[in-house]
């Protein structure tokens, strides 16, 4: 037996960084009632849900006795929207990262300008950069909370890759300025974190750390995969050894951006017809698809849609997904979304082997809003 709970409380990652700046002692909402602490350190485990961790307990015995509250990735459940919404204490509808990748208005264009949150480039993944053509602070313009950490006094560290530090997500998510302690290793991960919460301080610290491989070998190998479960022992004893070492004067919270499905039945949207008529950009990604429709056709794409992926996904048209608060409350970014959207169900994938021809080998997917993919655990030192 595990304490991992069935269901998640009715809070999601956007109440994570809030109730730390809380804990810290900024004047702001702490739904997680944090209690008080000078320091805080913040471990995001890319692909770790919930469900993975109850379903291999006996490979994560810490992770498992740990994860005692459980929370939503909020939807879609994939590392661009889930990684803002918790920098910036929001759902995508207010901060406009709407998925992994999305339609842009841009000027002189004729058609919609598909646009890769992630990679921060236009087309697709390996697109050119889209840093000048849509720069990050304008595409999302939310203050986040790590800013006004730094505005009330507290020291902020991220320790990630190297290659993350200028990145369009992390200029346009996280904001602030802080020290940077590069690492990508778990080794190299606990060392920077235990070094910069050592010894005294005359401020308060706040260190985010984040780790990615997890995820990474779940989409290349599969989640539950031999590869997969290795990595998942292998952050169990980090959490384990990072729990006992750190001083007992700051707060450790672990979580996760989304969890994990394994593909099992492949729609290939661009080998179907019916998919592509009178559609101008197909955005997203293989679990949550944006169709976006040539102007007058947005009733035949969406019944074709419909016909199409019955049994396969859920269609909707954008006014229902607004509707719905699918996507949060408020229609700030209404027009990033497709005119249709189309959610998998079971391990179904929506492909693209023509246009995405890297993502369409991947075996793990995410992105939908199954509690595979959306339960995610909040753990607490």
């Amino acid at each position: 037996m595990t304490g991992i709970p069935t269901s998640p409380a009715d809070r999601s990652l956007a109440d994570v960084m809030p109730s730390i700046a809380a804990s810290l002692g900024v004047d702001v909402r702490n739904p997680l009632a944090l209690p008080p602490t000078r320091d805080a350190v913040l471990v995001l485990v890319d692909g770790l849900g919930a469900e993975l961790i109850r379903q291999h307990a006996d490979d994560a015995p810490t992770l498992a006795a740990m994860t005692t509250r459980m929370i939503s990735a909020g939807f879609p459940a994939t590392t661009a929207t889930s990684l803002t919404s918790l920098a910036v204490g929001a759902p995508c509808s207010r901060h406009g990262i709407v998925g992994y990748s999305f339609a842009l208005p841009d000027e002189g264009g004729d058609t919609p300008t598909v646009f890769n949150s992630l990679r921060w480039t236009t087309g697709s993944a390996d697109g050119p950069s889209a840093l000048d053509r849509f720069p990050p602070r304008e595409v999302q313009v939310l203050p986040s909370l790590l800013e006004l950490l730094a505005e009330e006094g507290v020291d902020v560290t991220y320790v990630m890759r190297e290659d993350f530090r200028a990145s369009g997500l992390t200029r346009a998510a996280f904001r602030a300025d802080g020290a940077y302690r590069p690492a990508i290793s778990l080794r190299e991960i606990r060392e920077a974190v235990l070094d910069t919460v050592a010894g005294p301080s005359r401020s308060r610290r706040f260190v985010y750390s984040y780790f990615g491989d997890l995820d990474l070998i779940g989409h290349i190998h599969g989640p539950g995969s031999p590869e997969w479960v290795q990595s998942l022992r292998e952050v169990d004893a980090f959490v384990a050894d990072l729990a006992t070492d750190l001083p007992r004067d700051c707060e450790m919270l672990v979580t996760a951006d989304h969890g994990m499905v394994a593909a099992e039945t492949v729609i290939d949207i661009d080998a179907t017809p019916s998919l592509l008529a009178d559609v101008e950009a197909v955005a997203g990604e293989a679990r949550v698809r944006h169709a976006y429709a040539r102007a007058g056709s947005e009733p035949a794409v969406l019944a074709a849609w419909g016909a199409e992926l019955a049994d396969h996904a859920r269609v909707l048209s954008r006014e229902q997904a607004l509707d719905e608060q699918l996507f949060g409350p408020g229609r700030e970014h209404a027009d990033r979304l497709g005119d249709v959207i189309a959610i998998a169900t079971g391990g179904v994938v929506l492909a693209r082997t023509r246009h995405e021809q890297m993502e369409s080998t991947l075996l793990g997917h995410h992105g939908a809003n199954t509690a595979a993919e959306q339960h995610i655990p909040l753990i607490l030192r």
